[in-house]
């Protein structure tokens, strides 16, 4: 403990808080790739609590605002902790503040790049593809991003025995939150789904 003591107390003060911010976003990221893993993202993610933008154009206006939205939480997560660390490390073998921050700016955003690139590649597995939608009308879902009352939100059902991301729509207009429990009764597009809100919950 003296040790540590002795240590810690011979750190810059800014050293000091690369390695606090690298201690708390690490934990922020075990949780988040854990919470990933799962399944449990509906009740983890940062975004999930946002509510969800409805846009009146079709398709790709919408799948770009929601994997955006996906991806800055994972991603900027990334970022800090792979930022911290190497901030924490370059300044306690000595490296110029200047030339630390340039480093830890790289690593940072090299990461952020990576785990942009990783979730969306898991997210493009999990499209239609060769999952047949029609196979999971019936099928009992939850809800990933919040479906309002007047547009998209987004739910997670088993699609040919394949977890997969689905745009809905409440059929009889009731809202969502996510989390909620929904019923597909039709397929309404390509990567589209109307549902019934088994647990409705207002907003």
């Amino acid at each position: 403990m003296e040790s540590f003591t002795a240590w810690w107390s011979g750190l810059q003060p800014l050293n000091q808080w690369f390695f606090i911010g690298a201690a708390f976003f690490s934990v922020f990221f075990a949780w988040q790739v854990i919470m990933a893993f799962l399944g449990l993202g509906a009740g983890t993610d940062l975004d999930a609590h946002v509510d969800t933008m409805h846009h009146d154009s079709p398709g790709d206006a919408d799948d770009s605002a929601v994997a955006f939205k996906l991806l800055s939480v994972r991603s900027v997560v990334a970022f800090f902790t792979l930022f911290t660390w190497a901030g924490a490390l370059y300044m306690s073998r000595g490296i110029a503040t200047a030339s630390c921050l340039g480093y830890s700016l790289l690593w940072g955003f090299g990461a952020m790049l990576l785990i942009s690139l990783l979730v969306y590649g898991m997210r493009r597995m999990t499209e239609t593809g060769n999952i047949r939608i029609s196979s999971c009308v019936g099928v009992t879902g939850s809800v990933y991003l919040d479906i309002p009352a007047d547009g998209n939100g987004e739910i997670r059902v088993l699609c040919s025995g394949v977890l997969t991301h689905l745009k809905a729509r409440s059929a009889n207009g009731t809202p969502a939150k996510a989390g909620a429990a929904v019923k597909v009764t039709k397929v309404t597009g390509p990567n589209s789904v109307e549902v019934e809100i088994e647990h409705s919950t207002t907003q």
